[in-house]
């Protein structure tokens, strides 16, 4: 299949006016775009998330995913420094997450009392976002499996609550935190606050960044167990005062 037999395929997977459909067609000529710029063209937040730029990446069961490069460039138009989108031209496994069926959804719900676990508020359900605290960026060729009969102990292994409202979404602030991890082998820093509970900045030189193992150093990120993250840190400035 030709480059334009393949676009013209790949089109034809997408919603009509859907988001990522809109991103693709100016992907489509393999050049590089500015997320500042189109992000504000198209005037959508789905730009650079699962809606847009993530969701074209991962792919869907009925569609392979896109090889998109990303890189900070300097935008004339901005006069900044911004994010960069390009498509290669290459396709690649789908990387699609299985959706959570809805008694499971209502379970994790009420598991964490709608409550999101980094400004710990009780949110109506159109505000909270459940969040795989392995990031699917890292999932590679496995697909999460949902069991209807999940524990509450397994529901906190795999699951946290973050919010998702008009003043911010904090489940696209850990997917970038993630895709910059995946590229610079520099772990998140929640907020800004470089404190890890487990391990340091650096990803482990000896664990895989994809695939089942990828977990393992995710561990420590405040992006990965936001309550864990705050209860360390909580606990070591305790510590340091009683120590002062």
């Amino acid at each position: 299949m030709n480059n334009q037999d393949l676009v013209e395929n790949l089109k034809s997977t997408f919603r009509k006016n859907s988001t990522q459909l809109k991103v693709f067609n100016f992907l489509s000529d393999q050049e590089w775009y500015c997320r500042s710029c189109e992000g504000k063209n198209l005037a959508s937040e789905q730009y650079a998330a699962g809606g847009g730029i993530q969701g074209l990446q991962r792919g869907t069961k009925s569609r392979p995913g896109l090889e998109i490069k990303t890189e900070r460039k300097f935008c004339n138009t901005c006069q900044k420094q911004t994010t960069w989108d390009c498509w290669t031209g290459k396709i690649k496994a789908a990387n699609a997450p299985t959706n959570i069926p809805s008694e499971l959804v209502e379970k994790i719900l009420s598991f964490y009392s709608y409550i999101d676990v980094i400004e710990q508020r009780q949110r109506p359900r159109h505000e909270i976002i459940i969040d795989h605290r392995f990031p699917m960026e890292r999932w590679g060729n496995i697909e999460e499996a949902h069991n209807l009969n999940m524990s509450e102990t397994e529901i906190k292994q795999k699951f946290q609550l973050l919010k998702k409202d008009s003043a911010g979404n904090h489940n696209l602030l850990k997917s970038r935190s993630c895709e910059f991890c995946i590229k610079t082998g520099k772990r998140g820093t929640p907020l800004g606050i470089k404190f890890w509970y487990q391990g340091n900045e650096n990803w482990p030189h000896n664990i895989p960044q994809v695939g089942k193992n990828a977990e393992t150093g995710c561990i420590g990120c405040g992006w990965y167990n936001f309550e864990i993250w705050r209860n360390t840190l909580n606990q070591k400035l305790t510590e340091f005062k009683q120590d002062n």
